[in-house]
Parts: C-alpha cells; sequence; structure tokens
C-alpha cells in the first residue's frame, strides 16, 4: 500500500514537472516573439568594433535599429529567429520549470512556505535553473548569433548569407557549445540575481490579504530583467565576441580572461556594457512577460481552473489575482 503511494506521488510529481515544462516553453515563445528585433539590434551593438577609421558602424541602438531596416528590410530584424524559437522552448521550459522545482524542494526540506524560503536558497534555485538551462541555451544563442551578425556582413559576387543548418553543420556538436563557460558566467548569476528580487518584489507588492496583482507580477519581473540584465552585461559582451563567427582581421580570443582583456586594452572598460539599453529592454519585458503567461497557465491548470479575484498559491510567489480592469 505504502509503495503504491509512493508510485502514485512520483508519478504525480513527474505530471507536476511536464507540466511546468510545457507552460515554460509557450511563455517563452511568447516573449521571444515580442522582443526579438531589440535582440538584434543588442547582437549587433555588442559586436561592433573600431574601424580602419576609427569610426564604428552604429550611433547606438535607434541608428542601429534604421540601418538594419533601410539595408536589410522588416526581415532583417528577424534574421534567427527560427532557430531562436526552437531553442527556447527547451531553454525557458528548463529554466522556469527547474527554479519552479528546487524553490520547491528548498522550502519541503527547510519546512517553511515558498514565499518565506530564505534568500540563500532562493539563489540556489535560481542558479540551478540557470546552470541547466545552458544546455540548450548554448546551441541556440550560438546559431542565432552567427545569423544577426552575418545580416551586416557584404557579401562577395555569388556568396549567400548563411542559412541556420549550415551553421549548424559547419559548426558540429562540439562548436555548438563553444564558448559555454561564458554562458554559464551569464547566465547563473543573472538567475541568482533574478529569481529572488522577482520573488521578493512580488511578495513586497501583496496586499493584506496576500494577494498579487497581475500588475505587480509584471512589475517585479520588469524590476528584476533590468537589474539582472545589467549586471551580467559584460559576460554577455564576453560570450558574444566569443561565439561569433570570425572575419578575417578580427581579433582572436583564446579564452574568456583574454577576451575580456583586450577588450579593456583595446576599447575600454567601457565597451564591456555595450548593448546595455537594449539588452535590459529585451530581457526585462521578455521575463515578464513569460512569467506573467507562465504564472497565468499555472493558474489555469491548477484545480478548479482560473477565477477572477480568487487565490491561487503561484510559482515564485505566495499568491496571484488578477486585475478586475
Amino acid at each position: 500500500m505504502a509503495h503504491s503511494q509512493q508510485e502514485q506521488a512520483a508519478a504525480a510529481k513527474t505530471s507536476k514537472f511536464a507540466q511546468k515544462l510545457a507552460a515554460g516553453a509557450i511563455a517563452g515563445i511568447t516573449g521571444v516573439l515580442i522582443v526579438y528585433p531589440l535582440d538584434m539590434v543588442k547582437t549587433r551593438l555588442q559586436n561592433q568594433k573600431v574601424d580602419a577609421a576609427g569610426k564604428l558602424q552604429y550611433r547606438g541602438g535607434l541608428d542601429c535599429f534604421r540601418q538594419v531596416i533601410a539595408k536589410e528590410g522588416a526581415r532583417g530584424l528577424y534574421r534567427g529567429i527560427v532557430p531562436n524559437l526552437i531553442g527556447i522552448t527547451p531553454e525557458k521550459a528548463i529554466k522556469l520549470a527547474v527554479n519552479d522545482f528546487s524553490r520547491e524542494y528548498w522550502a519541503e526540506r527547510t519546512n517553511v512556505s515558498e514565499d518565506k524560503l530564505a534568500i540563500q536558497y532562493g539563489m540556489l534555485a535560481g542558479a540551478t535553473a540557470g546552470f541547466c538551462q545552458v544546455i540548450a541555451t548554448n546551441p541556440m544563442e550560438i546559431v542565432k548569433i552567427q545569423m544577426q551578425v552575418a545580416g551586416a556582413q557584404k557579401l562577395a559576387p555569388g556568396e549567400q548569407r548563411p542559412t541556420a543548418m549550415g551553421i549548424v553543420r559547419s559548426l558540429g556538436l562540439r562548436g555548438l557549445y563553444r564558448g559555454t563557460p561564458a554562458t554559464l558566467m551569464r547566465d547563473v548569476p543573472f538567475s541568482i540575481l533574478f529569481f529572488p528580487l522577482n520573488s521578493f518584489l512580488k511578495l513586497q507588492g501583496a496586499d493584506e490579504d496576500g494577494k498579487t496583482s497581475f500588475s505587480v507580477i509584471l512589475g517585479a519581473g520588469l524590476v528584476a530583467g533590468v537589474v539582472g540584465a545589467s549586471a551580467v552585461t559584460p559576460a554577455d559582451v564576453i560570450k558574444t565576441r566569443l561565439q561569433v563567427a570570425r572575419k578575417p582581421g578580427d581579433p582572436v580570443y583564446r579564452g574568456i580572461v583574454d577576451c575580456f582583456q583586450q577588450i579593456v586594452k583595446n576599447e575600454g572598460p567601457a565597451a564591456l556594457f555595450k548593448g546595455v539599453v537594449p539588452r535590459s529592454l529585451i530581457v526585462a519585458p521578455m521575463f515578464a512577460i513569460a512569467l506573467a503567461v507562465y504564472e497565468l497557465q499555472q493558474r489555469i491548470l491548477a484545480p478548479g481552473g482560473v477565477e477572477l479575484g480568487s487565490t491561487h498559491t503561484t510559482t515564485n510567489a505566495p499568491i496571484m489575482m488578477l486585475d478586475r480592469k
């Protein structure tokens, strides 16, 4: 009997985890579709280097946006989105679901509710999620980055721009994980900052009954996203430089430390924060939207479904209530 109950409990946990993975995938796709053009601008800004005349191709995010539209059309803003959508599905599914389950695990171990989880356990849960997601993140991002940068390159007569499958074939399995340490250096600290801060802000925004409005859910995700994205931008710049396809005359980087030293020496410390504004404008709304969609799905999947104004325990926050407006 006890054995049967354990099997039922294990099956229930497996089913619940599968639901969280599916919810995370849908949430991630929704966020990416909305903010992808900003991601294109961010990548172009991070990869640009001073030319022989001592000038940069783009004067800022708005200028980059205009140039892409003028030279490549509106489609240019979505170059590389297909592999990104394919990769974001497992990435966000893993990130959100693993963080969720890690928080539940530590809440059970420390015998507290999730909203009372100590900060160190919230950070540990975020770190676990950030570490696990890199399995899907690195291949997806290296293909996306190479396609985004290829759009700005001048083609020789008869030369064609690379396709996603062409990049995958040329890189091979090992090449798809090039720059993984830099990806970990970005994603683990980001998750350590983002998830606990997001949870804290939602808790602070709860009303006297412990209910959190939908607008607070979005606001908490935006603020936590800006803080996390800004803090790890240097790691994102280094990752972009290591993963982009090198052209003749481009610097050769022998690793994270060498890349960091060359950027600081040749371009100054400020270059480590190239693209920080568009990156923040990408990550903050993407995660805010993804988390809002994720939590809404969790409510829909919960027993009894969703009723406006009702309370229900949700991921990373104690209770959520949809705005009646």
